[in-house]
């Protein structure tokens, strides 16, 4: 399994627009994607501007698909990018889960 991981600051005042576009993505992409096992994005309510991404695939042909996504070329690497100031991608293998 690949985990990866992206906490993703925006730019100020973004947040409403960036959690719009994500509430879109959702079913248009990760929904239809076979080798997605977990999609989860989380906000930090302390924190504004601000999302954590964890997204768990099957392998990297899965997230490879995900990211060569007409929704996600669209969505995420379209509008969504324009929102944030960066990202980092971190990569996660899983220890432990219950």
């Amino acid at each position: 399994m690949l985990i990866k991981v992206f906490p993703i600051e925006l730019k100020p005042g973004n947040q409403a627009a960036a959690e719009a576009i994500v509430q879109e993505f959702a079913p248009k992409g990760p929904a239809q994607e076979p080798g997605l096992r977990s999609f989860r994005v989380y906000r930090d309510p302390a924190r504004p501007d601000y999302l954590l991404f964890v997204e768990h695939f099957a392998d990297q042909a899965a997230y490879d698909a995900h990211t060569g996504s007409a929704a996600y070329k669209e969505l995420i690497a379209g509008q969504f990018a324009d929102l944030i100031v960066e990202f980092v991608e971190i990569d996660h293998e899983l220890l432990v889960s219950l």
